[in-house]
């Protein structure tokens, strides 16, 4: 446990070299990859975040893993990235890469079968109408689980909802 609190000057400085490092190489490879490498718009956006956190503490903790390793480590991911938004387009590709969004209410009704394909709780929905300030059902056009994990809520008391808006929602 005495080790928890050791550390000498050379680690101290490798770990703020290093940390400074990764650092500005994140920044320089995310203004050339574009805003998308932190968006979270899918399930691989959300790999690409976790991959990245990763890479970046290992850099700057791990003494076996240097500067450059982090930052070729980095780029790959990034490359990755890239690669797949653009391979995206192509809906054969989208598929194998996204989640589909499911509807779990429509025009004011639970959809009790897609809350357990969800595995969301009534519980949960309640909440996220409420974080809609939905305050009767009957104002609920749509409750989406998105691809990302996150839930919309579309709603309106007098407005019908555009099919547009659900075009790609898997409803069963």
């Amino acid at each position: 446990m005495e080790k928890w609190f050791e550390a000498s000057g050379t680690s101290l400085i490798a770990i703020l070299l290093s940390a400074f490092g990764i650092y500005i190489t994140i920044i320089i490879y995310t203004r050339i990859a574009g805003k998308r490498s932190f968006s979270k718009m899918s399930s691989f956006d959300f790999a690409m975040t976790i991959a990245s956190g990763s890479i970046l503490a290992s850099t700057i903790l791990l003494k076996n893993v240097s500067l450059l390793q982090g930052a070729v480590g980095l780029l790959v991911v990034y490359i990755l990235q890239i690669a797949t938004a653009f391979l995206r387009r192509y809906p054969f590709f989208q598929k194998m890469t996204d989640n589909e969004p499911l509807l779990l209410m429509e025009e004011g009704k639970i959809l009790h079968e897609n809350l357990k394909k969800a595995r969301v709780t009534e519980s949960d929905l309640r909440g996220k109408l409420r974080e809609a300030n939905v305050i009767q059902l009957s104002e609920v056009r749509a409750v989406v689980f998105e691809t990302t994990g996150d839930v919309s809520v579309l709603h309106s008391p007098d407005k019908k909802l555009e099919e547009w808006l659900i075009k790609d929602v898997n409803r069963n």
